[in-house]
């Protein structure tokens, strides 16, 4: 029976909740951003120099390698030995300025109790940068990247396990948001909360199955607003 339930209803507790995990890119800002289809080109240029191929060419295997290896930088690195570094300080370097202000969703990070984590398998230097831009990293606690993860992504359990370990996070008091649906799989196995921020490409919604999905919205800082009464008025 598919658990998606209506994001307008109270179903989660705050008192039951530690933790809130969020996702980066494509969660704690719209997809409509377009931020990361600029982290797309890059990773698309750096794919088409190395394997001297078209971009077209370079978007398959990118994409290939996305669905495969939860990152196309696991890809090149198991079938191509590519070294991370070079990789990140490329594909990294972006334009930052479409960022939203992150207005309503510091006001709604504010008025939510509990810590607040960032998990992305992107960098913490990516996420420091976005943070930043926005004016929301105040309100996050740590920040765990894929390089902290020994460069092995969501959704690969290991990497979860050892988010877990690293944070002292109770999976049975944790809410995660984020845009990859396949990604909250292993959270829910865990025990966690999950609320899929939807907007993101078509590909973010590959291996959706409803059983690992507790809530659906596509505002989040609207979604959180409803969690705490009273954080709307003013």
């Amino acid at each position: 029976m598919a658990k998606i339930r209506d994001p307008s209803a109270p179903p989660i507790e705050l008192a039951n909740v530690e933790s809130w995990v969020f996702d980066l890119d494509n969660t704690v800002y719209p997809a409509d951003v377009a931020l990361f289809r600029q982290v797309e080109g890059r990773i698309g240029e750096f794919v088409a120099g190395l394997l001297e191929v078209s971009l077209e060419e370079a978007r398959v295997v990118q994409q290939g390698y996305l669905r495969d290896y939860g990152t196309t930088l696991r890809g090149l690195m198991t079938k191509h030995g590519v070294e991370p570094g070079p990789y990140l300080d490329f594909v990294e370097q972006i334009d930052l300025s479409p960022l939203p202000s992150g207005e309503a969703l510091n006001a709604a990070l504010e008025a939510l109790p509990g810590r607040k984590l960032i998990y992305t398998n992107a960098t913490r230097y990516h996420a420091d940068r976005v943070l930043d831009q926005m004016g929301i990293s105040d309100h996050f606690e740590g920040i765990y990247g894929i390089i902290d993860a020994d460069y092995v992504p969501k959704p690969e359990m290991a990497s979860f396990n050892d988010f877990i370990a690293r944070f002292g996070v109770d999976p049975k008091k944790s809410v995660m948001f984020e845009d990859m649906a396949r990604n909250l799989q292993p959270a829910s196995e865990l025990g966690m909360t999950t609320v899929w921020v939807t907007g993101s490409p078509d590909w973010a919604s590959d291996d959706k199955d409803d059983q690992y999905i507790d809530h659906v919205t596509a505002d989040l800082p609207a979604f959180l607003q409803t969690l705490v009464p009273g954080s709307t008025d003013g």
